[in-house]
């Protein structure tokens, strides 16, 4: 690994540019889309082309349940994260159980394809405006989402995946989605701290990475958080104690867009704090920035090795065969079944 880029592919094979794109010394990771999915054995195969370039590069994935799971055919249909706050209301000790369950599985099944890291769980408060978030979250309620998420990254973790904490410190308290426009939250820091980064806080001692939110907050810092030192270096890593790796959001999504093109936006996201910076959906942005942070002898931080997936416990496939992987999947599937439309 080499560079604090995160990249994207089009396809569910590689092309001729993007084995260039990969060979680049500023790129450190891969994020997978739907689009580059068919089934678990073209996705192997997928991830062993993609080694064959660079062995020690990042893969991650979008696989949180519900709404934003890129891989669906031949696994496990995940419910959405309000699932289990739904759980957790008739029953908090079933509701905990089946958290840790589905972060084992989601992580087994992954690990299983060579996929590193799954960009999960969702740490957003439900706050009833937001439709980015919605049943992306757990519940409404700090603690309860503390507590689920816990067990959600305790059961990633023994499948041999890092969590990833998003988006600091909370993007549920307001209606507009960052893909498209830039998101204002007019609360005071001591309002969020007190409300929205308490899993951040209450976590911080077992997520692997966190990634922040693309919103402005006007009442602490003028900069979305994920270009804001002051978000970043002052809250983040002194107040909240987090000392993991950050993953800037999209850099070419709308909220974005405030901090200039997209090679400015990867110095102004390294600059406050990020350690590895995604660039999706746009080949153009990709190049430029990979051809900017080459440039600037941009390195990737150290820690991004923690995000390394680890290997599972025995051969390929073993745990398909448990007990614990049939009930867990059948648990979820009646989840699956009951869940809110």
């Amino acid at each position: 690994m080499s560079g604090p880029l995160m990249i994207d592919l089009e396809g569910p094979r590689l092309s001729a540019p993007e084995r260039e794109r990969l060979a680049h010394e500023a790129v450190g990771g891969v994020i997978l889309f739907t689009r580059n999915y068919e089934s678990p054995a073209q996705l192997r195969a997928l991830v062993q082309s993609i080694r064959q370039i660079r062995p020690r590069i990042l893969i991650g994935v979008d696989q949180e349940g519900g709404r934003v799971q890129r891989f669906q055919s031949g696994l496990t249909r995940l419910p959405p994260m309000r699932s289990f706050g739904l759980t957790w209301e008739r029953d908090p000790e079933n509701g905990r159980a089946i958290a840790h369950a589905a972060g084992w599985l989601m992580a087994s099944e992954l690990r299983d394809m060579d996929v590193d890291f799954s960009f999960a769980p969702v740490l957003d408060l439900d706050h009833g405006v937001s439709s980015v978030i919605g049943d992306r979250s757990f519940h409404s309620d700090p603690q309860v989402v503390a507590e689920l998420a816990g067990a959600w990254i305790e059961g990633m973790h023994e499948g041999g995946m890092a969590a990833v904490g998003k988006h600091f410190p909370g993007h549920g308290a307001i209606a507009a989605d960052s893909h498209h426009e830039l998101p204002s939250d007019t609360r005071t820091l001591e309002q969020i701290l007190e409300h929205d980064a308490v899993p951040f806080r209450e976590l911080a001692e077992s997520l692997d990475a966190v990634m922040p939110a693309h919103v402005v907050y006007p009442g602490v810092d003028d900069q979305p958080a994920g270009f804001s030192p002051f978000w970043l270096k002052n809250v983040l890593s002194r107040e909240v104690g987090f000392r993991g790796v950050v993953i800037s959001d999209d850099l070419t999504m709308t909220g974005a867009a405030l901090a200039g093109e997209p090679p400015e936006r990867a110095r102004a996201a390294l600059d406050a704090g990020c350690d590895l910076l995604l660039v999706c959906n746009d080949p153009e942005a990709a190049d430029a920035v990979a051809a900017s942070l080459s440039e600037a002898g941009a390195r990737a931080s150290a820690g991004l090795v923690s995000l390394r997936g680890k290997p599972l416990p025995g051969p390929r496939g073993a745990f398909r065969s448990t007990a614990r992987y049939r009930d867990t999947r059948a648990a979820l599937l009646r989840m699956l079944d009951e869940a809110p439309a």
